[in-house]
């Protein structure tokens, strides 16, 4: 059954896709067995798109895809929702703002749950963002849920990494510094038609002039969404960014290791269960002199 669903994956069938999402998200049979028969080269290019609620991301994903589209590219979306507090299922709202493109034949979009990680993405981005390359798209866009500076761990997954902020975040430029600042490829400023968008540009401007490589600077893009301006900048900014990554190695497998790190990381806690580990400390509080370090050591070991 896997060698099926396989097979149809690697052909760009959508519904062999979805089945191959749905086994790895949910580690049923064959999962693992499916994952490891991958093809490694890929040409797909993968943009993480982050930024503060409320900044238009998901309009300006909308508009991206809406561009390529007319260009002939084949374009998936993975949107992480942030999780229901019931059932922990997505939300969907960002495939009901995207729901113009359900019918295209060059578009696939997903929705996924964080199920409350940190970083605002799903635990199993990595490895489904393995499966949607493997179906020949052009661009895979992923969304993030907009929790903000924690959203530093889309730079491990994305090769672009975009970060989208409006003109109202110029009180916060200094704090970005240790989060959202670290992880830009490429600044998009949205909604850029309000009064203060300027003078947030230039200030923004200035302070990725200072984080810039021999390799990359940094560009600070206006745009408005909603009317589509600024697409196309952004859209070649992309393109720039890729071409500048394969005349780095020293990035790519950067990249990996983040991806490699990540991956070992939640296979080696998989079998720890927070509600679990709850009850065996109420139980040894209960027991009386409880030693932190002791209990580390004995779920380490």
């Amino acid at each position: 059954m896997i060698a099926n669903y396989l097979t149809g994956l690697l052909k760009g069938d959508i519904r062999s896709l979805s089945r191959c999402i749905s086994i790895v998200e949910n580690e049923s049979a064959g999962f693992e067995e499916l994952l490891e028969k991958l093809p490694g080269a890929n040409s797909t290019k993968i943009v993480g798109i982050t930024g503060p609620p409320g900044a238009g991301k998901s309009t300006l994903v909308n508009e991206l895809i809406q561009s390529l589209l007319k260009v002939g590219k084949k374009v998936a979306i993975i949107a992480v929702d942030p999780s229901s507090p019931f059932n922990m299922g997505a939300l969907l709202g960002d495939r009901i703002r995207m729901s113009q493109h359900f019918n295209s034949p060059n578009v696939y979009i997903r929705s996924l749950a964080s199920r409350g990680a940190l970083g605002g993405l799903s635990p199993k981005i990595i490895e489904i963002a393995e499966v949607v390359k493997a179906a020949h798209f052009d661009y895979l866009f992923i969304e993030t849920v907009g929790v903000g500076q924690s959203e530093v761990d889309i730079a491990g997954i994305a090769d672009t990494s975009i970060v989208v902020l409006v003109p109202e975040a110029g009180d916060e430029i200094q704090t970005m510094k240790a989060g959202l600042m670290e992880i830009a490829n490429i600044f998009v400023v949205n909604k850029s038609d309000r009064p203060t968008a300027d003078t947030f540009v230039k200030n923004l401007r200035l302070l990725a002039h200072t984080k810039r490589s021999e390799s990359w600077e940094i560009p600070v893009i206006k745009s408005i969404a909603t009317r589509g301006v600024g697409i196309d900048a952004i859209i070649e900014a992309i393109n720039k960014h890729q071409e500048a990554l394969e005349q780095i190695p020293a990035r790519k497998a950067l990249l990996l290791t983040d991806k490699l790190y990540q991956l070992i990381q939640y296979r080696r806690m998989h079998d720890i269960n927070k509600l679990e580990l709850l009850n065996v400390v109420k139980e040894e509080l209960e027991k009386g002199n409880f030693n932190l370090y002791k209990m580390v050591k004995s779920f380490v070991n």
